[in-house]
Order: structure tokens, then C-alpha cells, then sequence
């Protein structure tokens, strides 16, 4: 089984990728619904310790969370020492699953790839990029976005050109859906080619 990771910095399109994946009826992951799920489940008592008060009606309050984060950076990294490990558990039953089902191909998306440090075991890499104008607006018509919060953010990720560098296969979003649909259909039709003659 030939098994994708796929990342990227904020805003530049991860998710389309992983729907364009999803599709074609390749099973995917998303390392972000996985903490939001943990966040309203099995990580919530173990974060609400670290930072008491984050915890609203038995869910994490990501708002309320990243308010703590802004106010104290230090805290990024007993977050993740918490919350990655559950989140990789997660990745390798994933995997292991879609293996014995008969998957000829996996993805899994997963934001903070190359700054973490992880080794996955993937087979290859996809990186989403955006130009920069374009990737800050996008962000900053989120929800409760900010310019510093997006700062920050962008200050914590690799810059793109250096994952781009990094990566087996790169998909500029900037254009359509569609478009950036037909690239996955591309990525997956070179794959399953690549397959059949081995």
C-alpha cells in the first residue's frame, strides 16, 4: 500500500486536497478532526489540567485555548507532548486498517508534518502551497483570525518554499477547485499506473 502524507502551512488548501483524495474513494485521515474529536473526547480532561479553565462543557475550548497559547508560547510544546502522541496512535491504526482492507493507497493530512520531526513512514509527501497574499487572505477570513494570531501561527510553520522543497509532489491551490481536484486525480492516476507495473 502506498501511503501519502500530505501538509502544508495554514490557509493554502490542505483540506480540498484531502476532499479531492477522498473522492476518488482513497482513504484518508485528517490529523485535525482527530485532535477535534480528542478535543471533545479523551484529551479533554488531560488538557484541562495543563490549562485550567480551557475546558467549556466538557469540550476544549480551541478559542479559549489559543487566547492561553498567545499569552504564553511555552505552552505550545506541553501541548503537543500531550495531544501528538494520541493523535499518531490514531495515524497508525489508520493505516494499519486501510492496509487490511485492501487499500492500494492511503492519505493522511497532517499540518505540522515537518515541524514535528516524526517519521510516519510515508511513501511520499504532498505539499499545498498558495502565494503568500493569497494565503494571508484566506486566513484572515476566518473566524476569529487575526493578523497577530496568524503571525504567530505562520512563526511556528516552516515557510513554504522550504516545504515545497521537501516535498514529492506539490499542489498549488491557487487556481479553481476544480483545478486543484484534477491535480489529485493526476497524482493518484500516476500512482495507480506506477502500481500495475510492478
Amino acid at each position: 500500500m502506498w501511503r501519502i502524507g500530505i501538509t502544508g502551512s495554514i490557509a493554502t488548501g490542505k483540506s480540498t486536497v484531502l476532499d479531492g483524495f477522498r473522492g476518488l474513494g482513497v482513504p484518508v485521515f485528517s490529523a485535525d478532526a482527530a485532535v477535534a474529536e480528542l478535543y471533545a473526547g479523551a484529551a479533554v480532561a488531560p488538557v484541562e489540567a495543563l490549562f485550567p479553565g480551557v475546558a467549556v462543557n466538557g469540550i476544549v475550548d480551541r478559542a479559549q485555548l489559543s487566547q492561553r497559547l498567545a499569552a504564553d508560547p511555552s505552552g505550545f510544546a506541553r501541548l503537543e507532548a500531550l495531544v501528538h502522541p494520541l493523535v499518531r496512535a490514531r495515524i497508525a491504526r489508520f493505516l494499519d486498517d486501510a492496509q487490511n482492507t485492501g487499500a492500494a493507497l492511503a492519505v493522511v493530512e497532517v499540518p505540522l508534518l515537518f515541524e514535528s520531526g516524526h517519521d510516519y513512514g510515508f511513501d511520499a509527501i504532498g505539499v499545498t502551497t498558495v502565494a503568500e497574499p493569497v494565503q494571508r487572505q484566506r486566513a484572515l477570513a476566518r473566524p476569529g483570525m487575526t493578523v497577530e494570531k496568524l503571525d504567530s501561527i505562520l512563526a511556528r510553520q516552516l515557510p513554504q518554499s522550504q516545504k515545497r522543497a521537501l516535498a514529492t509532489y506539490a499542489f498549488d491551490t491557487a487556481g479553481t477547485r476544480a483545478q486543484t481536484l484534477a491535480m489529485v486525480k493526476a497524482v493518484v492516476a500516476a500512482i495507480q499506473a506506477r502500481q500495475e507495473t510492478q
